[in-house]
């Protein structure tokens, strides 16, 4: 199965939704057989394209305002999308917390999820939260496939998501956590630059593929 993957949709933006875009984008999908899309939960776009995914504001009127646009997004696309949690570094205005915000817009939207497991580990760091608490937290049953990736730190408590280094063991562990909680799912391997040996990437594949049989195997065990 093929997936496309979203940065410029601009899904939280108060610029007008590019439809034209969307529907390029449903007869893309149609001539390929790709299986969905995904999405960031940010915007790039005002007034202008931005070349950075923008944190929206966790506030009541933004659930309203992005669920909008991503169902309006879907009836075009006649298709559920995937919607990723983002990492981010301020928040200009916040009524509520990340998981909050985020599980709101998804239920209101009644869209998928992606999982970026690298993002909630980083924003765990940066924001003083537990990361695990946080994918507890996701709803299950909307849960489609994940990211997982390395970054950048920059001190000990700032940790910039860069998708340019090697995965950390704790964000191993929590992708382990992800499938304990929800089973095994389909899981991509970002890396976008420093770029090492091919070799090395395989290993990091080959490390999804390891903790996912374990888990599968797992709960085969649980459920027998």
């Amino acid at each position: 199965d093929f997936v496309c993957h979203g940065l410029s949709l601009s899904i939280g933006s108060t610029d007008p939704l590019d439809e034209q875009f969307v529907r390029n984008l449903k007869q893309f999908m149609r001539e390929h057989g790709i299986k969905f899309y995904s999405e960031h939960l940010s915007y790039c776009s005002k007034d202008g394209h931005l070349y950075d995914l923008m944190p929206i504001p966790f506030t009541s009127e933004a659930v309203h305002h992005v669920a909008a646009r991503i169902r309006r997004v879907q009836d075009i696309l006649e298709h559920k999308i995937a919607i990723e949690n983002v990492s981010y570094y301020a928040i200009p205005s916040q009524e509520m917390s990340e998981i909050d915000f985020f599980n709101a817009v998804i239920e209101e939207a009644d869209c998928d999820v992606l999982i970026d497991i690298n993002n909630i580990y980083v924003n765990s760091v940066n924001h003083r939260y537990d990361a695990e608490a946080f994918l507890k937290a996701m709803p299950a049953h909307r849960v489609a496939y994940a990211h997982i990736a390395g970054h950048y730190v920059e001190a000990e408590d700032f940790l910039v998501d860069t998708h340019g280094a090697d995965i950390i063991d704790p964000v191993w562990k929590l992708l382990a956590k992800a499938y304990q909680l929800y089973g095994v799912f389909p899981t991509l391997l970002e890396r976008d630059f420093n770029l090492p040996a091919l070799s090395e990437l395989v290993k990091e594949v080959q490390t999804i593929s390891q903790i996912q049989h374990a888990w599968a195997n797992q709960h085969e065990k649980q459920s027998a």
